[in-house]
């Protein structure tokens, strides 16, 4: 018994660092076509979709902004914390969502200490909402798989 319990143990922990590794990937390389492709104007999608380029040098919904270097301190803290958490993630969904909140994470942070001006590079704009980009969408899905583990009582860590 203790056998497959390490093995689901090591499949959880290869699925976290599999999706973080897979969002940080889809996050630079669209962060890097978004400063290419988007630099002289904005492209409409579809319906309310739209690519438009901008800077965030804050955190989420540019709080903190013109704050790098807080920035920059208080997300890799929180990164810490997250990774701590996510390296004991349970199986299965729950191992999806921490990757996701890992990759996410890690993904706005390298934009962020990579960038010669210090600031993340959002794109995706929907309507009203503020422009974001691929590692805040998977922030955010991450964070709602974890949320809904949770409240249905399901365990999102061992």
């Amino acid at each position: 018994m203790r056998d497959v319990s390490r093995h689901r143990v090591g499949i959880a922990s290869f699925t976290v660092v599999a999706v973080a590794a897979a969002v940080i990937g889809a996050d630079d390389l669209s962060k890097s076509w978004a400063r290419r492709a988007l630099v002289q104007h904005a492209h409409h999608v579809v319906g309310p979709l739209w690519w438009r380029l901008q800077y965030n040098s804050g955190v989420s919904f540019s709080l903190g902004a013109s704050r790098s270097p807080l920035a920059v301190m208080l997300s890799s803290a929180v990164l810490v914390a997250i990774v701590a958490l996510a390296s004991r993630a349970a199986p299965g969904w729950a191992a999806l969502g921490w990757g996701l909140v890992v990759g996410g994470g890690l993904g706005n942070l390298w934009d962020r200490l990579h960038s010669p001006i210090h600031q993340v590079t959002d794109f995706i704009s929907v309507g009203g909402f503020p422009v974001f980009n691929v590692a805040d969408a998977a922030l955010t899905l991450g964070f709602a798989i974890l949320a809904i583990l949770v409240v249905a009582g399901r365990r999102v860590w061992r």
